[in-house]
């Protein structure tokens, strides 16, 4: 089966353990089954950009034999994790409250206010140090105290050929409600995918205000 094997961040450039390299993991796993070819055909990816490690398919003993090189920080079965839609922030740790309220800027395509996810209810007045705007018009009719800020841009005056879009900063396939959901939703119950893990969804800080702002159209 798959394992990891983790042997910790990455060397600086241009010293001594850089030669702990592609090559240097092809010997580490020769050493561990004892057949180069064997070794070479084994390993699936070397990570290279975050951390130094590589990933391979071994057997207990091997896998054994490598955690116990000093080289080697941990080895670990590759796993499935499922996903876990509703109940992601909390896997993650963070409460759905916050005693201070963030501001959220989302530099996408839609955050339409008429969404459960975008109800101000028991929000106040937006900050008086906010100094963003509403712009108003086509499918969009007004910000409300969860989504105190919405613009769009373009070159052009009004979309023209090419474009489903209103002139406004709501689209039309809600792609930025998602996003902006995924950031600062506040809770809706009894939301699933097509049935499939009912639950409350809420978005990482549900108490931020969102700023919305649309430069994406579809065509281009």
């Amino acid at each position: 089966m798959p394992y990891i094997v983790y042997m910790g961040e990455l060397p600086e450039p241009g010293s001594s353990t850089m030669v702990m390299t592609t090559a240097g993991h092809d010997n580490l796993l020769k050493t561990a089954i004892g057949d180069a070819d064997l070794a070479r055909v084994s390993k699936i990816y070397t990570y290279g950009r975050s951390f130094n490690g590589f990933v391979a398919r071994l057997l207990p003993h091997e896998a054994k034999k490598l955690s116990d090189d000093d080289r080697v920080v941990s080895v670990f079965p590759n796993t499935k994790l499922k996903l876990h839609t509703t109940r992601s922030w909390d896997f993650l740790g963070l409460p759905g409250k916050y005693e201070e309220t963030k501001l959220a800027n989302r530099e996408q395509d839609r955050s339409g206010c008429d969404r459960y996810s975008m109800n101000d209810s028991g929000f106040g007045p937006p900050p008086r140090k906010w100094k963003g705007k509403c712009m108003k018009g086509g499918n969009f009719t007004g910000c409300n105290n969860k989504v105190i800020g919405a613009k769009y841009f373009m070159v052009d005056d009004m979309p023209g050929p090419g474009y489903e879009d209103n002139a406004s900063s709501v689209d039309t396939d809600g792609h930025g409600t998602h996003t902006a959901s995924i950031v600062g939703g506040v809770p809706v119950r009894g939301a699933s995918l097509y049935g499939i893990a009912n639950g409350t969804a809420r978005g990482g800080v549900p108490s931020s205000r969102i700023a919305t702002y649309k430069a994406c159209w579809t065509g281009g």
